[in-house]
């Protein structure tokens, strides 16, 4: 094996491994970073570790490949910190940190914490690396652990305040280049036979089955087999939030987003369905409303690439483990090798009452979707967006109502849109676009986020100057937490100064900021004019802020439960 430094392992390792960026705050693995920029590996210094956290994740979202990030010693509990959004959202980040070496440790170091329990809560994999002869086997290990199964992030502890004793030490170390685990997922396991027939045969005679299709669907690339599946068994479809790209929003079969961030009539078609089919979805808190959906007593199917998903939330008529693309080819296959005892009057009565409660839905928005008020409903503020969105713009949205917004108001109407959201943490959503930007350069990035979001990591706009990471963020500035009214007006039992305090924020001039930053700002004030001001964002040539003035009474409707 040849000698060389962990530093010049770890660049050639990213580089075999198609790794683009490494997004970081200093001071980590220094003696890397001219190794790296000798590979073309573009080394994003960021303003803190969380944001850095979550550039990683959208890039491995987007590019669906690892990401990668890093911060030294006294901010690595930070790091950890921004791991979590990963850790929800089943994106494979691999972290770097700098640790004081053994012998300082357990004695009250300067700036010192364990750092074993804040990673162990947010990753799938954590350990640390002692010596350089052990970086080769945990690098390569991480990578596995993070994108094979269901993806997640992995952690390695590098001993070193900024893992010199790994980086800048020599060793006979080996580039060894797994290329099966460079992109998600590295296999696609296929469902045994029987399972496949039984699922089919549950669906076949359910009366109202509805299809809920979950990340996974994404993370496969299961798109055309999802629609295909769907149209053959003739079972409406409800996407999450993360696999709101993977079905036409203008499919007769499409329903829209279910739980908690959702369209009423989602929910409400989950809760007249007698067999839900989850497809690489998680059956938690937010895609279920709580577990309020479906109603006790439905019939669960399951599929998921980890079999400790199958039946974690709901008994299971049928579990099928396998990737989801694989799967569902499965079916398909099985389902045209044997005739399937649909009764076609009464599914065909299903789909007529799902239509008619997508309609209801539809007609109960539209004077929203098309309010002329000034400041402008966050509704009217989606509609438009859909409309002018570019054909393969990636839309990164934040949470709250940031999601409920693009999650419910919004549509992708071009096969070629993507949507990747906030999967925990207000915030997230503006240092994302940066990422999933340098994931995929030659496409438009939109950002949407509230004033609430933005200010937690607006210093980031310089991260994108610096570095020529050109994104667009749409702001629904309405000087609020509008989201926290009605909590704090009961709070309080009433609106008072003291509650106001609690959700309402100063008026900013978001778009003035960013010109003051050196990037490009512009305000909008009526529906009318986010035409011209978005392709003015998109053709500034530096990361643009569209400061968007929007109505304070535009909150969110409670997701619909019966």
């Amino acid at each position: 094996m040849p000698m060389m430094s962990g530093a010049h392992f770890l660049a050639e390792t990213l580089h075999g491994y198609g790794v683009s960026h490494f997004f970081f705050m200093p001071v980590i693995v220094p003696d890397a970073m001219p190794e790296l920029e000798r590979l073309g590996i573009t080394r994003v210094m960021t303003h803190g570790e969380k944001p850095a956290a979550y550039m990683a994740d959208a890039y491995a979202r987007v590019s669906r490949s690892v990401g990668f990030c890093g911060a030294q010693s006294v901010g690595a509990a930070n790091l950890a910190a921004g791991l979590q959004d990963a850790y929800l959202a089943c994106s494979p980040v691999v972290a770097l940190t700098g640790r004081l070496p053994q012998d300082q440790q357990d004695r009250n170091a300067y700036q010192e914490v364990d750092h074993g329990n804040p990673f162990s809560a947010v990753t799938k994999y954590s350990t640390r690396v002692n010596t350089v002869d052990q970086f080769p086997m945990a690098l390569r290990q991480a990578i596995r652990e993070s994108t094979t199964g269901t993806p997640g992030p992995a952690h390695l502890d590098l001993s070193g305040i900024a893992g010199g004793d790994i980086a800048a030490k020599d060793a006979d170390l080996e580039v060894v280049i797994e290329g099966q685990f460079a992109s998600v997922p590295p296999f696609r396991p296929e469902p045994d036979a029987g399972s496949v027939n039984d699922a089919l045969g549950e669906i076949s005679r359910a009366a109202t089955p509805v299809i809920v299709a979950g990340g996974g669907v994404t993370a496969s690339n299961a798109g055309k087999e999802l629609v295909e599946l769907a149209e053959r068994l003739n079972v409406p479809v409800a996407t999450a939030l993360n696999a709101k790209e993977t079905f036409p929003f203008d499919h007769p079969l499409a329903v829209g987003v279910p739980g908690s961030y959702s369209r009423a009539c989602a929910n409400q078609v989950l809760a007249e369905a007698d067999l839900v089919f989850f497809v690489g979805s998680h059956t938690g808190g937010q895609v279920t409303n709580d577990w309020k959906l479906p109603r006790p007593g439905t019939r669960i199917v399951q599929l998921d690439i980890n079999a400790a998903e199958l039946g974690r939330s709901f008994p299971i008529a049928v579990g099928l483990q396998a990737d989801v693309r694989a799967g569902l080819q499965k079916m398909l296959d099985a389902s045209g090798e044997v005739g399937l005892p649909i009764d076609e009057q009464q599914r065909a009565s299903w789909i007529s009452r799902v239509q008619q409660l997508v309609g209801d839905w539809k007609d109960s928005v539209d004077y929203l979707w098309n309010s002329d008020d000034e400041p402008m409903r966050p509704e009217r503020l989606c509609k438009e967006l859909t409309d002018l969105m570019p054909s393969d713009a990636i839309l990164v949205s934040d949470t709250g109502h940031s999601g409920i917004w693009t999650g419910t108001m919004m549509d992708l109407t071009h096969p070629g849109q993507s949507y990747i959201r906030c999967a925990g943490s207000l915030g997230w959503a503006f240092p994302a676009a940066f990422g999933a930007k340098a994931a995929a350069p030659d496409r438009p990035v939109i950002c949407f986020t509230g004033d609430g979001g933005l200010w937690y990591h607006f210093t980031e706009l310089d991260t994108g100057l610096r570095y020529g990471i050109n994104t667009v963020t749409i702001v629904n500035n309405n000087a609020s937490l509008n989201q926290e009214q009605a909590l704090n007006e009961r709070i309080y039992r009433g609106r008072t100064s003291g509650s106001d305090e609690m959700w309402m924020l100063s008026d900013a001039d978001f778009a003035a900021m960013a010109e003051s930053m050196g990037g490009f700002g512009i305000r909008v004030d009526r529906p009318g004019e986010l035409e011209g001001a978005l392709d003015q964002a998109l053709n500034a040539g530096k990361p643009a802020v569209i400061d968007v003035k929007t109505h304070i009474e535009g909150i969110a409707p409670r997701a619909w439960d019966g």
